[in-house]
């Protein structure tokens, strides 16, 4: 399979459609159902990527994404953000944060593929290029 992208919602019908949507695109997908699920993963597999609600168990997104970019082993892995928080501060967080990528809920599955796509080809590129603006 290819690159390794690891999931994380406590919504078990919003992960299968997502696992579903990566693995159809070529993906390997693992599956994390909270916060803190979602951190032990990250340490023990290392995914290319990593796809985060916010309002999960034990530990939000936002508290996971701090978590990644707070260590040097985790910190250049893409994490795009797909939640039901929109409001402005919560999309200013998500940036500020470092997301690559802020999705709404509810989403288009191929809009998510589609982003996937456009990180990982544009890894090489700057930092300063490589965030998705949407």
């Amino acid at each position: 399979m290819g690159k390794r992208i690891l999931a994380a919602d406590d919504e078990r019908h919003i992960l299968r459609l997502i696992q579903i949507n990566l693995e159809r695109a070529g993906y390997e997908v693992a599956l994390a159902h909270d916060g803190r699920e979602a951190l032990a993963s990250v340490n023990e597999t290392r995914p290319d990527m990593v796809v985060l609600d916010v309002m999960m168990p034990y530990m939000d997104g936002f508290e996971v994404l701090k978590a990644l970019k707070r260590e040097p082993e985790t910190r250049d892995i893409p994490v795009i953000m797909l939640t039901a928080k929109a409001s402005d501060n919560d999309v200013f967080m998500g940036w500020t944060s470092g997301v690559d990528c802020y999705l709404t809920k509810p989403f288009n599955p191929q809009e998510l593929v589609n982003f996937v796509h456009r990180i990982f080809e544009s890894q090489n590129a700057s930092d300063d290029d490589r965030r998705i603006r949407i």
